[in-house]
């Protein structure tokens, strides 16, 4: 997909092997200035300096507590999990 659009990928983590959760999640998650979550049929919006750490955390980690994948930083903004719209609107 990304050798499709011409993205460049400066690092890959493999997320089967390297787990990156709770405080380790957030201080990547914290330092975005919004993240995007997709989930199923939707997606939702946060700012980490203004929205709640707990539900950003809730809404970014999967159930093993693992940051959910794929994750992208991309500039400014972390984009978390897959939608089609968000990806369409925020990945290109």
């Amino acid at each position: 997909m990304f050798n499709n659009k011409a993205i460049t990928l400066n690092e890959v983590v493999e997320a089967r092997k390297q787990k990156i959760q709770g405080d380790d999640a957030w201080n990547i998650l914290s330092a975005a200035e919004e993240i995007v979550v997709g989930k199923g049929k939707k997606f939702q919006v946060f700012k980490p300096g203004q929205d709640n750490r707990e539900d950003i955390l809730k809404a970014c980690l999967g159930r093993t507590g693992n940051l959910r994948a794929p994750a992208l930083k991309i500039g400014d903004r972390m984009v978390v999990g897959f939608n089609d719209e968000m990806y369409a609107q925020y990945v290109g």
